[in-house]
């Protein structure tokens, strides 16, 4: 029996040329693979033949890209550009500012790093160890850390860093080796400040998570210029070679410059003429790709590859379906394996244990169901897989019942935050307290007035005193 190796090939940002697509393509059937998969951090995987590095070699270093085999090292960069011209966005930030910032990228990423817009909901904001999240200010970005030994939600760098800057600040932060080093986020931030040459703004606006609505993202849709986008997902995230091949020639017979993979395992075409459309239609049609999936059926974060979550997944949807119940705004992760990051609204998470000779599962949902909360909590423990979908549509309710009341309440806590908290800032580093989320990491509770700090208290960037702290106006 011939055995099978897994090629990983990183696609920077999920941003790919249908030339490049092509050539991935044909190495793959050359190696024997007739299928092509995508990853959740946007890449690209297949299966090859034993000894099959030199024609690798040959093939990416032709291409300028990366690639492992088997023994995974390093970390694709996640980015939403796929949502350029589809959803709503930074103004200020175009397909070139994705791009700029993507290729100047010289190093291999060890550590996970997103560069995101928080305005559209289809790329998770805090996947990532680093992550780059873009801010109301043109051209610069909020940082977010996460790594689950020190703390499991995100933590906030207390400055903005410039567009030109993220890869040596994201460079700066691997080398660096946080967990290795048992360095806190504080030493980690003050080290940024003091220790790299970059351009950085103070933080004076928190970030707002954007809406836990999941957008649908398949078929052929009209772009604001005239233009079409086409959304394209295979439920069991094995497409065809065959297929893929007359895409990418479709879209270099087109003009279409890019294919922009999702962390959904589904890929967008973007920039399609009018003239055009009835031939893309025809060619869906030749080899079958069905456009229109349900919403229920997309919604899914799976491990790649992983036949468990998938059959999991195929019972649940089926289930569901049969009870004609809407799951429209939430996501689900099924969760078999510890190397998968959360990061949806409901999560199916498999017990170590057997429970009465079958596989059990625990079901979690996150704060207010909003995938970027970051923060889970129990629904219900080891339960078998014929309880799940009654479970599911427990909590699907809940779902849409808090909706409106947890608008209204979060309205109303930005109104009394308006008024009654203050932003004091430090003389030395310009870094913001902000009375309203206090100072977690010195074990300063949300809402403590800055007055009410012990006089010991010091600047968590900088070391400054309290007393150089000045009130902003």
């Amino acid at each position: 029996m011939q055995v099978k190796e897994l090629v990983r090939v990183f696609v920077k940002g999920g941003i790919i040329s249908p030339g490049d697509f092509l050539k991935i393509i044909h190495i793959a059937e050359k190696l024997g693979s007739d299928k092509i998969h995508f990853g959740s951090r946007q890449d690209i995987m297949f299966s090859a033949k034993e000894k099959s590095k030199e024609i690798l070699d040959q093939t990416f270093d032709a291409i300028h890209t990366q690639y492992e085999i088997n023994r995974f090292e390093h970390q694709n960069i996640c980015s939403s550009y796929v949502t350029v011209d589809l959803m709503p966005g930074k103004q200020w930030l175009a397909s070139h500012v994705y791009i700029n910032i993507l290729e100047s990228f010289t190093f291999k990423p060890k550590l996970r790093i997103n560069v995101v817009d928080p305005s559209q909901g289809l790329v998770p904001l805090f996947t990532g160890n680093i992550n780059f999240i873009a801010s109301g200010l043109d051209n610069y970005w909020y940082i977010y850390l996460r790594f689950k030994k020190l703390l499991p939600t995100p933590w906030q760098v207390p400055v903005l860093v410039y567009s030109d800057d993220i890869p040596r600040v994201a460079e700066a932060i691997q080398n660096m080796e946080i967990e290795s080093n048992n360095l806190d986020y504080q030493t980690v931030s003050k080290k940024l400040v003091e220790e790299v040459k970059m351009n950085f703004q103070p933080v004076t606006e928190e970030l707002v998570l954007p809406d836990t609505i999941f957008p649908y993202y398949e078929g052929i849709n009209r772009m604001s210029d005239g233009k079409y986008w086409l959304g394209l997902y295979w439920r069991d995230n094995s497409y065809s070679t065959n297929i893929l091949k007359a895409i990418c020639e479709k879209c270099l017979s087109t003009e279409v410059g890019k294919i922009c993979l999702t962390p959904w395992k589904s890929f967008v075409i973007k920039g399609i003429f009018e003239k055009d459309r009835i031939g893309w239609e025809k060619l869906m049609g030749k080899f079958g790709m069905n456009l229109r999936h349900s919403a229920l059926e997309m919604n899914w974060h799976l491990p790649a590859l992983e036949q468990e979550a998938l059959d999991l997944k195929i019972y649940l949807v089926r289930t569901l379906d049969q009870q004609d119940i809407s799951t429209y705004g939430l996501t689900f992760t099924i969760k078999t394996t510890d190397d998968i990051t959360l990061f949806t609204s409901i999560v199916i998470e498999k017990c170590e244990e057997l429970v009465g000779g079958e596989a059990a599962y625990n079901i979690l949902y996150s704060k207010d169901f909003n995938p970027n909360s970051g923060e889970y909590r129990t629904y219900a423990k080891s339960v078998n897989k014929e309880v799940i979908a009654p479970l599911l549509i427990e909590l699907s309710h809940q779902y849409f019942d808090q909706l409106e009341e947890a608008v209204i309440e979060e309205k109303t806590q930005a109104h009394v935050n308006l008024q009654e908290n203050s932003l004091y800032q430090c003389s030395g580093c310009m870094t913001i307290y902000d009375e309203k989320y206090g100072d977690m990491q010195a074990n300063i509770p949300k809402g403590t007035a800055f007055r009410l700090l012990p006089n010991s208290y010091e600047c968590p960037v900088c070391g400054g005193s309290k007393a150089g702290f000045i009130k902003m106006a």
